[in-house]
């Protein structure tokens, strides 16, 4: 079995509360070395093997079921 990752975030220009509410307590918590917080969803999906096939159809497993195209990216990545 081989393992895909999906990484799904916010596009740059879409608001992101989540992130804003973790970035603002980093401060609170004395954490100052972070600039910004971007939260996303990570899926891992295993597949038979992994080949131009199977990455398809995980690309169109992301971009119908995993993520809102609209408002959100994502990368698909073979886990190593």
């Amino acid at each position: 079995m081989a393992r895909v990752i999906v990484d799904v975030m916010p596009k740059p220009e879409i608001l992101d509360p989540q992130g804003k509410a973790v970035h603002g307590a980093l401060p609170r918590l004395g954490f100052t070395a972070v600039t910004d917080v971007r939260q996303g969803k990570r899926f891992e999906l295993e597949v038979p093997h992994v080949d131009d096939e199977s990455l398809a159809e995980v690309h169109r497993i992301a971009e119908t079921l995993l993520s809102n195209p609209v408002i959100e990216d994502f990368t698909v990545r073979v886990d190593a």
